[in-house]
């Protein structure tokens, strides 16, 4: 179906308000607010209109002045055609709205409509609607003629003549519509049960009129309203706009160049959504008279609100523009109408100089200053209108994430055979050779130039360019990065095993998983047996662009939302929400390999402090705020007492296991259950840390601080006076969560276990630490520093308790030492170590009033994972 051009439609509305239209019907609503599906009852007339007024809600929405319409009555008591004026006759036919633009008042006019008590023919209907619409457009011959009929078929009709009428409609080129009222429709489908005999007679009629149009068509008004509300993307022409293409330079060396009178129309156009207009109640005046008859029922409740800028100075002289909102010419109600960001900028205006627009120059953003531009455009080139071809590039390197806004045709002139001619050998010559142009435009005598590329394109009958504006060079921002396969260390060695390098196993996850999330045969299959692509862009549409539309529309049509409320979104709009079950399956199963693959784990979820009344909170940043380490804010305290500089800490209670409790820092809690047990301590009161084994009741009225999480200060009295002793900095190589870092954990390590409690949490942290170390490169300079840390943590956990958390980590270790990328050489100095590194056996676990599942022979021969058993010299 060609396109049609962009508005230029006149549509007639042919309506019955035929007494048969009073006829009521139960129609099913959307679920309501309180989710329960409902009906409502309305007539026959009620329910077509509601076709008729979304048609023109589309034109409104659209906007175009050339896109108008009319509205005759048949079956109205009323006469006035514009037949009947000229040759009487045609009775019952009334010209109820006009053909113009339709607006508001046309939707008003429709709702106000009532069935009458008599009948009206529709073919004097159509003949009124045919004779209107060809006086109106008498001299716009170019302009497209619709009717839209809309019956219930129950009124008798004369068509003796309707052959006539249907070679006037050929010859104007009238496509005709025909809504039925519970018309039979076998496709949709419906058939209505104890049909009347004329309404039968009609609707064969109707089928056999339209057969004899060039364009028309019947339907069944319950599949009219579900189709009206389908997304759509309306094909439209756009205007030609004339310019010049130049090849060459035409003014010094006119002999070598090329000069062709060209047209541009849109290829693509951007759509958004509806955009909203604020309106706020009106205050009544209260000098008003409110017994006034005269004006009782004519107040208006709301009134639109438009925007007004005003610009204000700081104190240091730099402009602020602010916009605000004003209520037709009254501010006293200026704040109600704003929201809580525009009363805080309001606020902030009494801080602020107020000036004219007329004092302040315009500046133009240059990095982080302005350049003043007193004459507010800064001198323009002097550039001529037209298209000039720049050069050409091979097509293969045209990069298309740099392509900016729509695109447009670049046609030749139309009237002249010479100007296609020209245009066509150079399409075709470009396409031949696999290049794209580089071209300027300038759509007017002195505008900003834009550069574009053209694509040469061959369509059947005829050649021309596709034009797609392309960043500037200056615009265009490069960015280079390290390579993710080539790694290279220090030393100039290229590595191939390392963690950040993919092993084999893992690049084939991955191309496992995306194969698994191909969709290009995910859909329908097609009349050969062959399965389709899943997403087809032309079936495609905007969920906001219409679902805005769709509520726009629903307003217009319905007179109360919470009898009728909004329907959910069409099923097209929702079609590509969901994947296929078929591929979601067959990724799933790819995806849980690849977690295996990479041990992919889940973050712990942050759990929000609960804050007390009592707490401290930190002030707002441009409030002047007390530091923590300000000594009028605090108390005095004795040497043995530590204040934390935290600002909230949260705790879990101590384990039941003597001696031992896990410590957590706001990292640590994995959910809100746990909220319950923490304990919460308020910065500025002391804790006594006390260095003897305390009890469980003891311990959970301390705050078992991680030695690395802060850092710590002191505070002694020496002489009435308190002096702050600074501990060392916090550790930029531990993670969030952990009490041990990477620069220094044995130091870290034997300062939290002085503290008693943070036995539990050093010896797992320590663990992870060593295992994230050996694995690195150039392991081999922390080679010492690790075996005293693993020697430091086994004899901690042999002696508090830890035999299995040493165990296990062992294991562990063994398995991540061997692999890949590993680090054998590490491993080889454990082995040579003996029993000072090995498992703990139940014989030294009994020792300490421990137990431990390894035997002695095991611990000797360092059998550290099942079924691998390597002796001291391997």
């Amino acid at each position: 179906m060609p396109a049609e051009r962009a508005g230029y439609t006149v549509t007639m509305f042919l309506v019955d308000v035929s007494s048969s239209m009073a006829n009521t019907r139960s129609v099913d609503l959307p679920l309501n607010t309180d989710n329960e599906l409902h009906n409502a009852e309305m007539t026959h007339l009620e329910w077509a209109l509601q076709f008729v007024k979304i048609k023109i809600q589309e034109m409104i929405f659209a906007g175009r002045k050339t896109e108008q319409c009319g509205v005759i009555l048949f079956g109205s008591e009323e006469t006035n055609n514009i037949v009947h004026t000229k040759n009487g006759g045609y009775d019952n036919v009334l010209e109820y709205i006009p053909i113009a633009q339709p607006n508001s008042a046309t939707l008003a006019k429709l709702d106000a409509l009532q069935p009458s008590t008599t009948t009206g023919d529709p073919i004097d209907a159509l003949i009124v609607g045919i004779e209107t619409q060809a006086t109106y457009l008498a001299k716009k011959r170019t302009w497209t003629r619709k009717i839209v009929l809309v019956t219930d078929g129950e009124t008798p009709m004369e068509v003796e003549d309707w052959e006539a009428v249907s070679k006037k409609m050929n010859a104007l080129d009238i496509s005709l519509t025909i809504v039925g009222v519970d018309f039979d429709d076998l496709e949709f489908p419906y058939q209505e049960e104890d049909k009347s005999n004329i309404k039968r007679a009609n609707e064969e009629f109707y089928q056999m009129f339209t057969s004899s149009l060039n364009n028309g068509i019947v339907g069944t008004c319950a599949y009219a309203l579900q189709e009206v509300m389908r997304p759509d993307v309306h094909n439209v022409k756009s205007a030609l706009l004339g310019t010049v293409l130049r090849v060459g330079d035409v003014d010094t060396r006119p002999e070598e160049s090329i000069e062709i009178s060209i047209k541009m129309t849109k290829c693509t156009a951007i759509s958004r959504p509806k955009s909203w207009k604020k309106y706020h109640l009106r205050v009544a005046d209260t000098n008003m008279q409110t017994h006034d008859n005269e004006n009782e029922g004519k107040t208006t409740e709301f009134a639109q609100l438009r925007v007004r800028t005003e610009y204000y100075v700081n104190r240091q002289g730099e402009a602020v523009e602010s916009e605000s909102v004003k209520e037709e010419d009254d501010e006293e109600n200026l704040l109600d109408a704003m929201d809580s960001d525009e009363k805080e900028q309001v606020k902030d205006k009494n801080v602020l100089e107020k000036v004219e627009k007329e004092e302040l120059v315009r500046g133009f953003k240059y990095g982080t200053t302005y350049a003043p531009c007193p004459d507010g455009q800064f001198p323009k080139l002097p550039t001529r209108k037209g298209m000039d071809i720049c050069g050409f590039f091979p097509a293969k390197k045209f990069r298309r994430e740099l392509a900016m806004g729509e695109v447009q045709y670049v046609w030749a002139d139309p009237s002249s055979s010479y100007q296609q001619a020209a245009l066509s050998s150079i399409v075709q010559a470009t396409q031949e050779k696999g290049s794209m142009a580089i071209a300027r435009l300038v759509t007017r005598d002195g505008m900003d130039p834009k550069m574009g590329v053209l694509l040469p394109t061959r369509f059947e009958k005829v050649d021309c360019f596709l034009w797609i504006q392309m960043p500037f060079a200056d615009d265009v921002r490069k960015y280079s990065f390290a390579s993710l396969e080539h790694l290279v260390s220090k030393n100039g060695e290229v590595l191939t095993t390392h963690p950040y390098l993919p092993t084999r196993e893992q690049q084939e996850a991955m191309d496992a998983f995306v194969d698994g999330m191909d969709l290009m045969e995910a859909g329908g299959i097609d009349e050969e047996g062959n399965r389709q692509p899943w997403f087809d862009t032309r079936l495609s549409y905007n969920p906001a662009l219409h679902r805005v539309k769709q509520a726009l529309l629903h307003c217009a049509v319905v007179s109360d939302l919470n009898k009728n409320p909004l329907p959910p979104p069409h099923p097209e709009l929702l079609k590509y929400f969901n994947t296929p079950p078929r591929i979601v399956k067959r990724a799933m199963n790819a995806a849980g390999h690849c977690k295996e693959v990479f041990g992919i784990k889940q973050v712990p979820k942050k759990v929000a402090k609960a804050k007390q009344d009592d707490h401290q909170h930190a002030e707002e940043d441009d409030e002047e705020q007390p530091l923590l380490l300000d000594l009028d804010h605090f108390p005095k305290r004795n040497q043995s007492q530590v204040v934390s500089t935290r600002p909230e800490v949260q705790v879990t209670p101590p384990s039941k296991r003597k001696g031992k409790a896990k410590a957590m820092n706001d990292s640590d809690s994995d959910t809100e259950e746990d909220e319950d047990e923490f304990v919460h301590v308020h910065p500025g009161e002391a804790m006594e840390v006390d260095r003897k084994p305390v009890s469980a009741t003891q311990r959970a009225a301390h705050l078992p601080t991680p030695a690395r999480s802060v850092s710590p200060t002191k505070r002694v009295h020496k002489d009435d006076k308190m002096t702050v002793d600074e501990d060392d900095d916090i550790d930029p190589g531990r993670e969030a969560g952990r009490i041990i870092g990477t620069t220094n954990p044995l130091r870290d390590f034997r300062k939290n276990l002085e503290r008693g409690d943070m036995v539990t949490k050093a010896v797992e942290d320590m663990g992870y630490v060593i295992g994230q170390v050996v694995l690195r490169p150039f392991a081999s300079r922390r080679k010492d520093e690790m075996l005293e840390s693993l020697k430091e943590m086994r004899n901690v956990a042999l002696k508090e308790d830890e035999i299995d958390a040493w165990n296990a980590f062992m294991r562990d270790f063994k398995k991540k030492c061997l692999g890949t990328p590993g680090n054998r050489t590490f491993w080889a100095e454990v082995k040579s170590a003996g029993r000072q590194l090995s498992l703990i056996s139940e014989m030294e676990a009994d020792e300490y009033g421990g137990t431990s599942t390894v035997t002695e022979k095991e611990a000797k021969t360092v059998s550290i994972v099942p079924g691998i058993h390597l002796s001291h010299g391997q």
